[in-house]
């Protein structure tokens, strides 16, 4: 199946999140993607892992893509650990059991505020290039990314793409911006800002709101998770290095990690073929088990 079918789920307080479908019949897998990003950068490993016979659940974490932006400015860690608690919930109630969830970057954190703080959630659960414990100059560049143009966004497509290009200059700009404008709205002033709530990073609850009081706490209970844990790190990582990985898996029950070579923050991005590889033999050894 190519064609994902359009749904909605609830957050934690009755936001309403976009989702896509992409229903292979086995084991549901639920994709939540980073801070800044939309649903749709999942699209390729979706169809790769649902062609591969899994249920495959796309979804927009609140402020993002086609999701309901928070009225009151909610877009702590907290709040998204309690929307990733919300998620599998509906998941579970739609299809009967727990769900494998993959997080990148802000989704991965809100897949691990929400089992330690309301789990357990997750079957299994793969993180892609995060920890609770970060590289803060990493985290300032890329907020710092995010919040250079996020009110006077960009005349055309074009611009965007070279400030992307600039951010990311290892990475071969798309001669197609069609992928490019998924991640951005047009307003009515004529100009494309990105795809989320500005209140993200600027309301008095954003993502930085609490964030480190509130991952020390996550990082204190891992040895009480006993779920499987991946953790997928791009080897060119401005956020996570080589120790971190090490120390974040060596307390855990039931983690490990893995590098990919040539990939940096975005791994799935980066090296989509080496990424889809690496979850698909994770999600095989836990069918076998």
């Amino acid at each position: 199946m190519t064609q994902p079918v359009r749904f909605d789920l609830r957050g934690a307080e009755g936001d309403r999140l976009a989702a896509d479908l992409f229903d292979g019949d086995g084991h549901t897998v639920v994709f939540l993607h980073g801070g800044g990003q939309t649903r749709r950068a999942w699209d390729n490993t979706a169809r790769r892992v649902a062609r591969a016979g899994m249920r495959v659940v796309t979804v927009d974490l609140r402020g993002h893509g086609e999701s309901d932006w928070s009225p009151a400015g909610h877009y702590s860690f907290a709040d998204y650990g309690a929307d990733a608690a919300a998620i599998v919930r509906q998941l579970r109630q739609r299809f009967g059991h727990r769900p494998t969830i993959v997080g990148a970057s802000l989704g991965g954190l809100s897949a691990l505020v929400g089992e330690v703080q309301h789990g357990p959630l997750a079957e299994a659960l793969v993180l892609v290039d995060v920890t609770p414990r970060m590289n803060p100059d990493g985290v300032a560049r890329i907020q710092g990314f995010m919040g250079a143009r996020m009110k006077e966004g960009f005349a055309t497509l074009d611009e965007a793409a070279d400030a992307i290009a600039g951010y990311l200059p290892n990475r071969k700009r798309p001669r197609s911006l069609d992928g490019l404008r998924k991640n951005l709205r047009l307003d009515a002033d004529g100009r494309y800002r990105w795809h989320w709530d500005p209140a993200f990073l600027s309301s008095p609850r954003s993502v930085n709101n609490g964030s480190r009081e509130l991952l020390t706490e996550v990082e204190s209970a891992l040895p009480r998770l006993s779920l499987p844990v991946l953790l997928v790190r791009g080897m060119e990582s401005e956020l996570i290095d080589k120790d971190m990985a090490a120390d974040f898996v060596s307390h855990l029950p039931n983690g490990r990690f893995i590098d990919v070579s040539g990939a940096g923050h975005m791994v799935a991005g980066d090296k989509n073929d080496v990424f889809c590889e690496a979850i698909l033999d994770f999600l095989g050894e836990r069918a076998a088990a």
